[in-house]
């Protein structure tokens, strides 16, 4: 092929349009890499739920990170398949913005409302595991007393099971009903372009990023948090986790965080 006298090798026009696709689409991966990052640090719902709870009912790292990773694999996964539902329907970018809302605000009132039954619950759980005196009388006139707390009175090693920890499964609930906002005005580009290749470099990028981000906060604040003693306030952790949480909440619902 001659170009003003010159030979250049002959390309056909689909090779430069996907050429330009290719490049934009990096671009597009490298802003969703940026905003999963900020949309991540500036949410303190993606990480102070864990990190509380982990303290609260005192989960080792390993054991944290993994609940953390499921959640926000939940988290990030439920935006994604509702954003192909609505590529694979032809939906408009505003209508699937309206329903991420929609989510957002349920999952922020699951939050707030999960935050207050725990801070109840741990307060109640505080109150009675305060030990207390009790007086006995027996015959011919011996009296003695003992101290206890209701939470371990008529118990017996052999009645003892080990209950169902419910608390990861009410979170992972609470995440799958979090949306993530901005990404699907990241993935409609390149489904505007049919690239369904750029459909899932974004979305993969966007949640990479996110749960990388998710866990490395929580891990470094969780073995931070580890070392914090609280002396007497020690029977209320579960108490300030819920409180913590009710606040996150809160902070998400009516500050947009």
């Amino acid at each position: 092929m001659l170009r003003s006298g010159v030979r250049v090798p002959y390309r056909p026009p689909i090779f430069y349009r996907y050429q330009m696709i290719d490049s934009q689409i990096w671009v597009i991966a490298g802003t969703a890499a940026s905003i999963g990052f900020v949309h991540t640090v500036l949410g303190p719902d993606h990480y102070l739920p864990f990190i509380v709870m982990s303290r609260a009912r005192q989960w080792t790292l390993a054991k944290t990170l993994f609940i953390s990773f499921l959640c926000g694999l939940g988290h990030v996964s439920s935006s994604i398949v509702l954003g192909f539902v609505g590529i694979a329907l032809g939906t408009a970018v505003f209508k699937l913005e309206a329903i991420e809302s929609i989510r957002g605000g349920a999952a922020a009132w699951l939050l707030i409302g999960f935050g207050f039954a725990y801070f109840i619950w741990g307060l109640h759980r505080a109150i009675r595991k305060k030990p207390h005196k009790h007086v006995h009388f027996h015959g011919k006139g011996d009296v003695h007393e003992h101290v206890h707390t209701h939470e371990s009175a008529h118990t017996h090693v052999h009645d003892q099971k080990k209950q169902a920890n419910i608390t990861p499964w009410i979170l992972f609930a609470i995440f799958v009903f979090g949306p993530c906002e901005p990404l699907i005005p990241l993935v409609m580009y390149p489904a505007a372009k049919h690239n369904t290749t750029g459909v899932v470099v974004v979305a993969l990028t966007f949640g990479i990023i996110t749960i990388l981000t998710m866990l490395t906060i929580i891990a470094f604040a969780s073995y931070g948090v580890s070392f914090v003693r609280l002396g007497k306030l020690e029977k209320y952790a579960h108490a300030l986790a819920g409180a913590m949480i009710f606040i996150s909440g809160l902070s998400v619902q009516f500050l947009g965080l």
